[in-house]
């Protein structure tokens, strides 16, 4: 992208519609990769909690 050069300083307009097409693009992207990541954690943490859950269970049956 052509954040810091002196071609985005002096521009005729013929570039600005592809750049903020890009930089749409890129930000979909990353909300989509950081809603995947949020759903790995979340899913992660439910089914360790699961485990847990299960687990602790089988010791107080052990205990009883």
């Amino acid at each position: 992208l052509r954040c810091c050069t002196a071609a985005s300083v002096v521009t005729d307009g013929s570039g600005a519609a592809a750049d903020e097409r890009s930089l749409y693009i890129m930000r979909v992207v990353q909300i989509a990769v950081m809603c995947v990541l949020a759903l790995t954690v979340a899913f992660g943490i439910f089914f360790l909690g699961c485990n847990l859950l299960i687990k602790s269970e089988g010791m107080f049956n052990f205990l009883v």
